[in-house]
């Protein structure tokens, strides 16, 4: 079967079964260009709770399927690849989180939403990239913060925002693979480029930059910037809606330290048209959890769309 076949049958498929479909900025074109709505975690959540469909088919990764599966336990949801997971999610066991809470009772645990739901359930709240500045601003002054699991948003928010903020040390394999070296070779030879950056990047790059925001900020900012060209500091997926919504503007992927695809996500990409295809029809891989486990982790999940 060709791609104009999956795409024609997920398209009937997706109208027979009343599913909807999400993506991530991330994900392969061809999927983005098939969903219902593409975007960053914080509006894929909004997106997922408010979803009027039977069924939710989720073209990301695991967390982002377990939190619309959270917002929504009556009805199926559907991953392409059960396997598309996170390095950010894999670096923080809920054991080892459960511990880490527990040396510091007196803290408020504020963990990005790159996590598991066993994580979620033992956080106070959730935060995205796109709104955990907004949060934490609405916390007491004096109230020191726990922020998991990624220390680049955390050291990045932390001196934006002057807060007492204890790190986990965890970090996203994509992001903390950009070349300072190779962005100001690139910085050289395109002189009139702007440096816009997700605060998933290691402060170094982050220095550098013109704009730091989330997925959602950075295309945004393409889209209203009189600039023309703009080193793109962030997974190269977000580049194809960069250039679905601007007309006249280059896009340059910031290249990673090694000589490889590492500003590609190999979750993210695990999600092909042809897996999008094989799940609705076979109506798996779904998502699954205890009914305990979704009640526990959509308490700090609803407290973070009420904040955000």
């Amino acid at each position: 079967m060709n791609a104009v076949d999956y795409e024609r049958e997920v398209l009937r498929m997706k109208k027979e079964m009343n599913a909807v479909i999400l993506a991530h900025y991330y994900q392969e074109s061809e999927i983005q260009d098939l969903a219902d709505f593409v975007g960053d975690s914080l509006e894929l959540a909004r997106k997922a709770k408010a979803a009027d469909a039977d069924v939710i088919v989720f073209s990301g990764v695991h967390f982002m399927a377990e939190t619309a599966k959270i917002l929504n336990p009556s009805k199926t949801v559907l991953l392409p690849d059960l396997e598309a997971g996170c390095s950010l999610a894999d670096g923080c066991p809920a054991p080892a989180f459960k511990k880490f809470r527990e040396e510091h009772p007196n803290h408020y645990a504020i963990t990005y939403i790159n996590c598991s739901a066993e994580v979620k359930a033992l956080s106070d709240i959730i935060c995205t990239s796109s709104s955990a500045e907004k949060i934490i601003s609405q916390l007491p002054q004096d109230q020191p913060i726990l922020f998991s699991p990624d220390k680049n948003l955390g050291n990045y928010i932390r001196k934006k925002t002057g807060r007492d903020m204890l790190l986990w040390n965890g970090s996203c394999i994509v992001h903390e693979t950009f070349s300072e070296r190779k962005l100001i070779a690139l910085q050289v030879e395109h002189p009139d480029a702007e440096l816009i950056a997700h605060p998933e990047c290691e402060d170094v790059i982050l220095q550098h930059a013109d704009f730091v925001g989330s997925t959602s900020m950075l295309i945004k900012y393409v889209q209203n910037s009189p600039k023309k060209k703009f080193i793109v500091g962030t997974e190269v997926g977000i580049m194809h809606q960069m250039e679905k919504t601007t007309t006249g503007k280059t896009f340059l992927a910031l290249p990673p330290d090694a000589n490889c695809a590492c500003n590609e996500c190999p979750h993210m990409k695990r999600n092909t048209l042809e897996k999008l295809y094989l799940c609705m029809k076979n109506m798996t891989p779904r998502i699954e959890m205890s009914t305990e486990l979704m009640d526990r982790a959509r308490i700090p999940i609803e407290r973070m769309l009420a904040m955000s």
